[in-house]
């Protein structure tokens, strides 16, 4: 069977993507409004962070990047029952591991928390709710991380709308929770845990059926020594790093966030969000994507094909990533005011979500490109050079980090308060959070460059022809986008003080003019859908 192309199947991702993001922003604001950005939302986004981290780590980072191309190489070149034999080993092996990790999970919740959030352990009510939250919200690992096995196995025959559309269970359950659920509670924000828990079970029931179609759902079995699941496992572990350094980032600004002025956690998190929208329906479909593609030019030793695919990833990254970006930085306080300034949500929450969101829409183009750069070495098989290359953008984050709150400390410096010590400065000065996510930001370009000389020095990518006609097009359209947009919120400065309705039709001219300027140059100085199709 005819594979579809790239483009067709980069649509179909991101069409389910996109309606999951919606409904991700429609959860964002339900949260906003019922819980607002105080200690009880920051002890749950910590507790939702770490199993989520995990989630992204695990089973859509390491797990998928290995099994995927491990997955296609036994479809292409065996038969359909070691195939079969393979995705019950590997279910079986994979759940009963995460079983355990669980079990660790809820019942070490307490040292979990104290790990990952240390400066709540001198608060002990939010510390409390923390634990108790995460023991409701740790087993989401088990039940998504089982999930993703199911959507590799279904991206892995070119059917990615169901491993799209499944996140949408996750947000309608968490808006049910915030607004359905919280007011029966005598602790409101524990909904959130319960429905996390909820969502996770029936996002992996949901697969079955597809699986069933062909014929590969299968009873779990242990299959530590069987050679599929050790080869997934040699290209999982080193993995852990190189597919998600970003997300690493988050967690480690997770820990910092902690020490600082109550209501960072949240204010990164809704940041977190914003980003995560146009990341997860272009930057995320197009990794899903090109991966089983990559593998199979590469099971078939198609060089030239494998260079065009990856080519076709870089070109749709770039022209998708770039005004994303700049659209993100210019109209970080109006998106936040009209999404988020609602009920215990105030102005001053959307001020600091808003530095956070700038600074970390700044790296949008880095964290989409490596998401397309990273399965050029996987699906080789090559898992040492993107962990190298993981291994020292984390560590430049973490160095960043100490480095951007230093100079934020100095620069937002109260005269007033000048005697006081740099540690109780930590948790009084408002916006350091800025620092974490300009630190990740820059992060993600060296990550990016890191990978990209690798992947010149080992000829695996030959550039083809009219890459400067696209870039010229692409900075054209984005220069006029951004021209736009600037005169638009010229005209348009005040968000604060405007009806909920006002604000919405703003924004929405602001948006549709911005994208409507940019696709108008773009198509005006000769781009054509064509160009995008891909094999």
């Amino acid at each position: 069977m005819k594979a579809p192309s790239l483009l067709r199947s980069m649509l179909t991702f991101s069409g389910g993507t996109f309606a999951s993001r919606i409904l991700g922003l429609v959860r964002e604001m339900a949260i906003a409004w019922v819980f607002g950005a105080n200690a009880t939302t920051d002890a749950f986004w910590v507790a939702f962070r770490i199993p989520n981290f995990m989630r992204r780590l695990f089973a859509e980072g390491s797990f998928s990047v290995a099994f995927v191309p491990v997955l296609t190489e036994v479809k292409e070149t065996r038969s359909h029952a070691e195939l079969k034999d393979l995705v019950a080993r590997t279910a079986g092996t994979l759940g009963t591991i995460l079983l355990v990790v669980t079990a660790i999970g809820v019942l070490g919740a307490a040292w979990v928390t104290r790990g990952f959030a240390p400066g709540s352990v001198d608060e002990p009510v939010k510390f409390a709710l923390t634990t108790d939250l995460l023991r409701l919200t740790f087993p989401f690992l088990l039940f998504v991380s089982l999930t993703a096995l199911a959507g590799g196995i279904l991206n892995s025959y070119n059917k990615f709308a169901l491993p799209a559309l499944t996140p949408i269970i996750l947000n309608v359950c968490m808006i049910a929770g915030a607004l359905w659920l919280s007011p029966h509670l005598d602790v409101p924000i524990m909904a959130m845990g319960w429905a996390i828990l909820a969502a996770g079970i029936l996002q992996l029931l949901v697969q079955f059926p597809a699986l069933r179609r062909l014929d590969l759902l299968t009873l779990p079995r242990w299959g530590w020594r069987h050679a599929g699941v050790q080869k997934i496992l040699r290209l999982m572990v080193p993995t852990l790093f190189g597919s998600s350094v970003a997300q690493i980032n988050l967690l480690l600004d997770t820990l910092i966030a902690s020490f600082l002025i109550t209501g960072s956690q949240t204010w990164l998190a809704q940041s977190d969000r914003l980003l995560e929208f146009p990341l997860g329906i272009f930057g995320v479909a197009l990794g899903t994507v090109i991966l089983p593609t990559l593998s199979r030019h590469h099971v078939s030793t198609d060089r030239e094909g494998f260079s065009r695919a990856l080519d076709w990833g870089l070109r749709t990254t770039l022209l998708i990533a770039l005004p994303a970006m700049l659209a993100l930085v210019l109209l970080a306080k109006p998106i936040l005011f009209t999404l988020f300034q609602h009920g215990a949500f105030t102005p001053r929450d959307v001020e600091m979500a808003a530095l956070s969101l700038s600074a970390l829409a700044l790296g949008l183009p880095a964290f989409a490109l490596v998401k397309v750069l990273a399965p050029a070495f996987y699906a080789r098989q090559n898992t040492r050079t993107p962990v190298r290359a993981g291994i020292i953008a984390m560590i430049a984050s973490m160095l960043l980090n100490v480095i951007f709150i230093a100079a934020l400390l100095v620069i937002w410096q109260d005269p007033e308060g000048s005697d006081t010590g740099w540690w109780t400065r930590l948790s009084t000065v408002p916006g350091l959070h800025m620092g974490l996510a300009l630190a990740s930001a820059c992060a993600s370009y060296l990550n990016l460059a890191l990978l990209w000389r690798a992947l010149r020095r080992d000829s695996i990518y030959q550039a083809q022809a009219g890459w400067m006609r696209h870039l010229a097009r692409l900075f054209a359209a984005c220069a006029v986008m951004s021209l736009v947009l600037w005169l638009g919120l010229g005209y348009w400065s005040d968000w604060s003080g405007v009806a909920a309705a006002s604000r919405v039709l703003r924004l929405t001219v602001l948006v549709v003019a911005g994208a409507g300027s940019f696709v108008a140059i773009l198509f005006a100085s000769g781009f054509r859908l064509r160009d995008l199709r891909g094999r």
